[in-house]
């Protein structure tokens, strides 16, 4: 399975997905860590994620996945939420919680 198909499946198979620089239990970049405490303040207590330190061919693949060429990455229902900045707007604009209240 291609890198692309392998992402994809990932994405599909969890409501909630991170794509991160180490674990939830132990992030190993200040992005990360702040999405990780970003969906834990939203109250998303069951989130899956993604350590691209693991694999680099994930971590390469899911900048073209979604056209956006940092990590983290975050996906909701199959869909590309953003990055821990636009996790924090849509957070501080109580969108993010609207949006994961719906799953």
């Amino acid at each position: 399975m291609d890198v692309q198909a392998q992402i994809k499946t990932l994405v599909d198979s969890h409501p909630v997905v991170l794509f991160m620089k180490g674990t939830k239990q132990f992030p190993q970049c200040g992005f990360s860590s702040r999405a990780v405490q970003i969906l834990q303040a939203a109250g998303c207590a069951d989130f899956y994620t993604v350590n691209v330190l693991e694999d680099d061919d994930i971590r390469q693949g899911i900048k073209t996945y979604a056209d956006w060429p940092t990590i983290p990455q975050l996906y909701v229902n199959g869909e590309f939420v953003g990055g821990s900045d636009i996790m924090m707007e849509m957070f501080e604009a109580g969108e993010l919680q609207d949006l994961l209240g719906k799953l």
